[in-house]
């Protein structure tokens, strides 16, 4: 048997909910809400990104002409040799 709280619930938020146009949809409170932490979620990760970019440090290989006219070995060539 359903409570006297539940009764008087379902009395005072039926009306409420027959106020809602059935052809528009809204996303309403748990849509803002999901897509406040998916903002958040996004604004945490770029703020870790560029932290971990600050502390690449990339140096080009100085270039040096060899005067044979081949071109030098790239990637993993220039490692081993």
């Amino acid at each position: 048997m359903p409570s006297v709280n539940a009764h008087l619930a379902m009395t005072h938020l039926v009306p409420l909910a027959k106020e809602v146009d059935d052809d528009k949809v809204t996303p309403g409170v748990l849509g803002f809400i999901v897509f406040a932490v998916m903002a958040l979620a996004v604004w945490g990760l770029m703020k870790s990104m560029n932290k971990h970019m600050r502390k690449v440090d990339f140096k080009e290989p100085a270039e040096s002409s060899t005067g044979s006219g081949e071109s030098e070995p790239s990637g993993a060539e220039a490692r081993r040799g």
